[in-house]
């Protein structure tokens, strides 16, 4: 099933339980998070998202990804949508 989020795209794969991140803002990538891990971003990025300079993220270990406080909390309502998926 494809997911288009604002800030997130990707594919939930049913089968396997998981998710298949593609792209996130406009950079392309290929990471596979389960359940456990959605839910750790999830929670990391709720717990800071009044932070007034956003947060940072790293695909792929090597690239850095700015957010702005608006985008982590876009970011964080596609996680919510991926987090249904699961159940």
């Amino acid at each position: 099933m494809d997911v288009n989020g604002k800030i997130i795209r990707g594919e939930f794969d049913r089968i396997n339980d998981e998710f298949v991140l593609n792209q996130v803002k406009h950079i392309t990538t290929q990471s596979t998070l389960n359940k456990e891990q959605l839910d750790t971003i999830y929670d990391y990025l709720n717990n800071h998202k009044e932070e007034d300079d956003g947060q940072i993220l790293t695909l792929n270990e090597q690239m850095l990804i700015r957010l702005s406080q608006e985008e982590s909390c876009q970011f964080i309502d596609d996680l919510n949508k991926i987090r249904e998926l699961y159940e």
